[in-house]
């Protein structure tokens, strides 16, 4: 791969319906993301409350189908204000979007989200990057492991969407990167995407403060059940002109799933990430190993969405734990997680020996 290499253009999503509540006029991004889906043809329409409305479909399939077409332009809600850990990736998570248009079959969001699966973009995002100064110095996670000091304090902001999805009717991640960029303090924003459309973050004054982190998988698993998302290897591409523009960049490889053949599977994709890196100059890499896992109530939510999904959701093949506040979980059981940690932990340095694993879940 050269340095003139360029990534495909992002598959860009087009909602069938716009809306905004009446509070989202209040605000001057507001309207930004209201005149740039305008500007591509998308009429916007505004309710007569800050409800959503006009959803529902007749069957969970048309409503899943609904929600999915529509975009929500809104103001975030208090509780969203208040940041809260988001371990092990930052010390603190807040929200520009809630929502995805992508169609993974995994999807994270099954089950974290109430209601039919919108997507909403925040109105009052200059209120929402004024008040993250309250937080600086302050975390309890990154901040105080001494392999990640020098992140400073890290602020995560893809928890619950696709920044590249969404940038392109919404300018948010752009003015994040900005934001930070200025802000004179040993700071790191974060965010990761299923998209290749970088090309509104290169040239950007983002003073290394923003560490932009491609989720990526195998060929089984992305080929098969992730549905609107951009290649892999427009990512990886995507992830080598952010890196030859002086962001610190990274993987998010994720959901780690014992395929068949599944060393074959993901050395292939470890040798792909060699070739988009290679030669760059300063390469700041890091990656975050996470392992497929599902609750009750996330796979309820799926097989609604999917019922023809291939995931494997098998209850009988997991280990079932208990996590914060006594939430039910699956995961693999002991011996698989073993042999898929050592066989990333061995295959990572060898094949990319300046890539840091910042954590295994």
């Amino acid at each position: 791969m050269t340095d003139e290499t360029v990534a495909r253009p992002a598959r860009r999503w087009t909602p069938r319906r716009v809306v905004a509540t009446p509070a989202a006029y209040d605000h001057p991004h507001g309207h930004r993301i209201m005149a740039l889906a305008e500007a591509r043809g998308l009429e916007v329409e505004r309710l007569a409350s800050n409800r959503l409305t006009g959803v529902r479909g007749a069957t969970d399939r048309e409503t899943y189908a609904r929600a999915k077409a529509t975009l929500a332009i809104v103001v975030s809600p208090p509780s969203r204000r208040r940041l809260q850990p988001i371990a092990p990736s930052a010390d603190w998570r807040f929200d520009l979007a809630e929502g995805c248009p992508a169609h993974c079959q995994y999807c994270y969001l099954a089950g974290s989200l109430s209601g039919p699966p919108v997507t909403r973009v925040y109105a009052d995002l200059d209120e929402i990057l004024t008040g993250l100064t309250d937080y600086a110095g302050r975390g309890q996670v990154t901040s105080r492991s001494s392999a990640r000091a020098d992140e400073g304090t890290t602020f995560e902001a893809s928890c619950y969407t696709d920044p590249l999805a969404l940038e392109h009717l919404t300018g948010s991640w752009r003015r994040a990167v900005e934001h930070f960029g200025a802000w004179d303090a040993p700071v790191q924003l974060r965010w990761t995407t299923k998209y290749d459309d970088v090309d509104g973050f290169v040239g950007l004054p983002h003073a290394g403060r923003t560490r932009v982190r491609f989720s990526v998988n195998c060929r089984p698993v992305s080929t098969r059940l992730e549905g609107g998302t951009a290649r892999v290897e427009d990512r990886l591409a995507a992830l080598r002109r952010l890196a030859l523009d002086g962001y610190p960049v990274g993987l998010t490889i994720a959901p780690i799933m014992p395929v068949p053949d599944w060393r074959t599977h993901y050395g292939l994709l470890l040798d792909a990430v060699r070739d988009a890196v290679a030669g760059v100059p300063g390469l700041d890499l890091t990656a975050e190993l996470i392992t497929h896992r599902f609750t009750p109530g996330s796979k309820e939510v799926l097989l609604g969405w999917y019922p023809r999904t291939r995931l494997e959701m098998d209850e009988a093949s997991r280990s079932r734990k208990h996590g914060r506040y006594g939430a039910v979980k699956y995961v693999y059981p002991r011996e698989t997680m073993a042999e898929l940690r050592d066989w990333f932990d061995t295959e990572i340095a060898r094949r990319l020996p300046g890539c840091r694993v910042l954590y295994w879940t």
